[in-house]
């Protein structure tokens, strides 16, 4: 069956396009319906049409990934509406972590992900990362820009890299950041 699997790339391919309306996300449609293709292969019955095979399960993960979608957007209003529903707090830790929840909320899944499991959940790097499917290092990587994003949208400020070009030694306006030295040897 596996041989097979190339004649129906074409007809995949299309109807993901048609599915997802965007070329990158069809083709990342198609592969991940392929894995489980393979993955499921033992569940093909000889002698059934292997094209309607595949684009039901084509179909299937385009309808899989609608509805997390769909969950994490609701998740997401559900969160965002309780925090605009409370009445101001008086103290600013409480107004500092519902701003931290809204730009929890606005990072990258794979940030949040590795962000919940280690600082929330209290889970280790390793533990995380298997949880995840990742090295150790990905995660690390994923928590340290998810931290940073988090910094700076709870303080205001740009993230690391992100100073403007200085300009041929006219003075940095009160608003503009001074951009950091760098000791060369």
């Amino acid at each position: 069956m596996k041989e097979q699997l190339g004649q129906h790339l074409d007809v995949l391919r299309r109807y993901a396009l048609v599915l997802m309306r965007d070329p990158d996300q069809a083709e990342d449609l198609v592969q991940e319906a392929l894995v489980k293709a393979i993955e499921g292969s033992a569940s093909y019955m000889d002698g059934r049409d292997l094209r309607k095979w595949l684009l039901a399960i084509v179909h299937n993960t385009f309808v899989d990934r609608w509805r997390r979608l769909q969950a994490e957007r609701q998740a997401t209003g559900d969160l965002l509406s309780m925090a605009d529903e409370a009445a101001p707090p008086p103290q600013m830790s409480a107004v500092h972590l519902g701003q931290t929840i809204a730009a929890l909320m606005t990072l990258p899944v794979e940030q949040r992900e590795a962000l919940v499991l280690v600082a929330l959940d209290g889970m280790t790097y390793k533990d995380a990362a298997e949880c995840l499917g990742v090295p150790v290092g990905t995660l690390m990587s994923r928590l340290g820009r998810a931290r940073e994003a988090l910094r700076a949208a709870t303080s205001g400020e740009r993230p690391a890299g992100s100073f403007p070009a200085a300009t041929s030694g006219a003075p940095l306006s009160s608003g503009q950041a001074r951009p950091p030295f760098r000791v060369v040897k």
